[in-house]
């Protein structure tokens, strides 16, 4: 009996402890930190203001965007930078639609992570109508106090039978 009652002890303590953490008390500071970037980040692309945007991503070369577009990959906050600038000249009129959906945050301390979804529906120079939804992973560093994007990257599915890209990436 005296075996079963340490058992019991023993396992309302594990119980204890796993619950005690972040993840039964909601989001934690530093997650919500991290959703308040990226929702500076959505208005900032709502509003084409690179400026604003660039606030959100490490300096220099802290840096390094694996986009959906060539090259590559961007090493550095300047070549990203460019990278907006470009975009929004491809795209003259106002965003018509942009939203980050499936926010998931993890964060501790000085490091973290997120992924999201994000749709955007944008008039390209020609006239045509861009609608298109993205895969994105962020890595945070905590820089001087502040949450930053020191390594994003934006993908959609690709169909391996007809090697096109799925644009609209629908569940």
């Amino acid at each position: 009996m005296k075996k079963l009652g340490l058992r019991m002890v023993a396992v309302l303590l594990a119980a204890s402890c796993y619950g005690a953490g972040p993840r039964g008390n909601g989001p934690t500071k530093d997650a919500q930190e991290i959703r308040a970037l990226e929702d500076r980040f959505v208005a900032a692309f709502k509003a084409k203001d690179v400026e604003a945007i660039m606030k959100g991503y490490a300096p220099g070369a802290q840096l390094t965007v694996f986009d959906m577009v060539p090259p590559r990959q961007y090493v550095g906050s300047d070549a990203y930078k460019k990278n907006f600038q470009q975009f929004f000249a491809t795209f003259p009129g106002e965003v018509e639609q942009f939203e980050l959906t499936d926010l998931d945050v993890t964060a501790d301390g000085k490091l973290g992570y997120a992924h999201s979804i994000q749709h955007l529906v944008m008039t390209g120079k020609d006239g045509s109508k861009v609608d298109l939804t993205v895969r994105v992973t962020d890595c945070y560093r905590k820089i001087g106090g502040k949450w930053l994007i020191t390594h994003e990257h934006v993908s959609v599915p690709v169909d391996f039978a007809s090697g096109k890209a799925d644009l609209s990436s629908k569940p």
